[in-house]
């Protein structure tokens, strides 16, 4: 006699395999997205208390923002010397080729907005504080 699987055993294997990877699939996506928001949310986090930080130490109010002519790059707020945040954050979403953590990266990801409202995210406007 013959030792081994037959073909039918075989293919109930791979079945069972398959109804498991079916079963398996959307639960890691589902856990997978929901915790690159929940990164991109606190990285938001970050840059805000990066931003009130900022805004106490040069005494700016409400509505300066890091755009205008008289205001500061994202740069000054990201960096060992600056104080405020060490590590420019990246979305985990992102699917930008630059670097993750470096400044070109953070710049493309988030949008500091004015001093008094909210940072958001770029790549998808469910990242918001």
């Amino acid at each position: 006699m013959k030792k081994g699987f037959t073909l039918v055993e075989i293919m109930i294997v791979v079945a069972i395999i398959g109804l498991l990877a079916a079963i398996a699939i959307p639960s890691f996506m589902k856990a997978r997205t929901s915790s690159q928001k929940n990164a991109c949310i606190n990285n938001l986090r970050q840059i805000e208390s990066g931003k009130d930080q900022y805004s106490i130490e040069v005494g700016r109010t409400n509505g300066w923002t890091f755009g205008s002519d008289d205001a500061i790059a994202f740069s000054n707020l990201v960096g060992v010397s600056s104080g405020y945040i060490k590590i420019a954050p990246a979305c985990p979403a992102s699917s930008s080729d630059c670097a993750k953590g470096t400044l070109d990266r953070a710049v493309a990801d988030y949008s500091v907005m004015a001093i008094g409202s909210n940072p958001w995210c770029r790549v998808s406007t469910d990242h918001r504080l």
